[in-house]
């Protein structure tokens, strides 16, 4: 099979002499003789054959020593078709030199080749690996510091809870307050007194006091509490130094005793922990002593501020009768007589007085009916009269003007009854104070609150503390939401510093 010869085409300029040929170009000439288009193939051709050059020049050079035409336009725009290997021909003959051009000795910048798809593919395909590289060194990071900042601690959690925590024991009770059916109150104590609010207040108080340093130290002089978790077969995070402070005291006192009062229920539940259960049993018992002590105490106060009260109560109303019977006596002792019979033989005075003048002026209407009456009799008759009324007025007078002590008899009555009347009124206050006070001593001999036991402490035999799987797992939340708080904090703090 014959192929058909195809003649490359050149663009020849006039051929030089070896004379001319063999000269160097122009020490002015910074081209080397060529045109700028020449220049341009060749670095071209330079560039997609992979030659390295630094001036054109020198790419000229490079591709005449590797027997390439350096302004070959056809091989140039087969090695722009993809996938076109440059072939490298040395049978070529090249032009001869073309006379020295003429250009002027700074040329115009030309814009940078274009990239080929080769290259574009070979920067995306680079790009595409220090993506990944830097990927995965991000991973590799962020396992790490997972691994430091999450699942060691986490670890390290979980091997002190399973090897390394001492058990703990915990005992449970439960007691309730209530009230003696023989204790009423009025009012709205009263209406409570049958219900779970009654005895509120004082279930309130009972926790209190049992959380509280008070009951702590007592617990310790008691039972030994600071002996019992100073002890070394607590671990180090329990344990307690032999010479701890009563703050430090507490707050593990806090964490192992733990109360909770049920206000719908009005039961007091209690669990004390342990490191040994026949231990929690002992603190059980002397917290619950400790309780029902309290309990009789605030009921005490309140019985003996009861009975006090009632007692001040009647001896004030026993003062208050004493000085109105001593006031009645001394307006007793104010006249020689007896004030209220005084008054009563005047006022029989008087009416006697008044029906003897009624008969004399009935006796001297009859006499002056008569035609002739006497007068001698008539007269005797009007001086009756007369006589009788001056004694009457004078009667009134008496029961009118102020006796011996400058006091009427009027104001004398009526300040005997208004005494007689404060007495009286006194004598019923001090029956009342009386009865109040028989009433709050009767009280005061019966106890009003009770401590009453809903579960009793039993010896655990089993560890209730620690808890591996959920302590370990708490732990792995709480490092996790930790990191993250502070990976996201940092990644907000670059992102304003950027």
């Amino acid at each position: 099979m014959t192929m058909k010869t195809t003649a490359r085409r050149f663009r020849l300029r006039p051929q030089l002499s070896k004379g001319d040929q063999a000269q160097r170009p122009e020490a002015g000439d910074p081209n080397g003789g060529y045109s700028p288009r020449q220049l341009r193939i060749a670095r071209r051709v330079a560039e997609r054959h992979g030659i390295e050059f630094e001036t054109d020049l020198q790419a000229i050079d490079s591709l005449k020593a590797k027997g390439i035409d350096p302004f070959d336009r056809g091989a140039l725009s087969k090695l722009d078709k993809p996938g076109t290997v440059p072939a490298t021909t040395t049978s070529n003959t090249l032009p001869t030199r073309a006379a020295t051009a003429k250009v002027p000795a700074e040329q115009a910048k030309t814009p940078p080749p274009a990239v080929s798809a080769e290259m574009r593919a070979a920067e995306i395909f680079e790009l595409q690996k220090n993506l990944v590289k830097r990927r995965r060194r991000n991973t590799i990071f962020l396992a790490l510091r997972l691994l430091a900042f999450v699942v060691l601690p986490t670890a390290l959690c979980g091997y002190y809870y399973a090897n390394i925590a001492t058990p703990m024991y915990e005992t449970k009770s439960a007691f309730q307050i209530i009230k003696a059916d023989g204790a009423q109150q009025a009012g709205m104590g009263g209406l409570l007194s049958g219900t779970q609010f009654a005895t509120t207040p004082d279930a309130i108080a009972v926790q209190t006091y049992l959380l509280s340093k008070d009951a702590m130290v007592r617990l310790d002089q008691d039972v030994g509490f600071l002996d019992h978790f100073s002890a070394p077969e607590v671990d180090f995070v329990q344990r307690l130094e032999p010479d701890a402070s009563i703050e430090t005291m507490h707050k593990l006192y806090e964490r192992v005793v733990k109360i909770g009062f049920d206000p719908t229920e009005g039961v007091v539940n209690m669990d004390v922990i342990a490191a040994d259960p026949a231990k929690s049993v002992d603190f059980t018992t002397a917290l619950i002593k400790y309780a029902e002590e309290r309990v009789d105490s605030l009921s005490q106060r309140k019985r003996e501020n009861q009975v006090s009260d009632a007692r001040r109560q009647y001896d004030e109303a026993l003062q208050n009768r004493r000085e109105a019977q001593e006031k009645l006596a001394q307006l007793q002792q104010t006249t020689l007589v007896d004030p209220e019979a005084y008054i009563a033989s005047l006022r029989s005075q008087i009416t006697m007085l008044e029906q003897q003048l009624i008969d004399k002026q009935l006796d001297l209407q009859a006499l002056l009916d008569n035609p002739r009456p006497n007068a001698s009799r008539v007269a005797g008759v009007r001086a009756d009269v007369d006589r009788l009324k001056t004694a009457i007025a004078t009667t009134e007078n008496k029961m009118k003007l102020p006796l011996a002590n400058g006091q009427t008899l009027a104001e004398l009555m009526a300040q005997l009854n208004i005494a007689r009347a404060d007495v009286m009124t006194r004598d019923l206050l001090l029956q009342a104070a009386l009865e109040r006070m028989q009433v709050a001593e009767t009280d005061a001999s019966t106890q009003s609150r009770y401590l009453s036991l809903a579960n009793n402490p039993v010896t655990a035999q089993d560890p209730s503390y620690p808890r591996v799987f959920e302590n370990t797992l708490l732990a792995f939340l709480i490092f996790s939401g930790v990191y993250l708080m502070l990976s996201i904090t940092a990644s907000v703090l670059r992102e304003q510093m950027s």
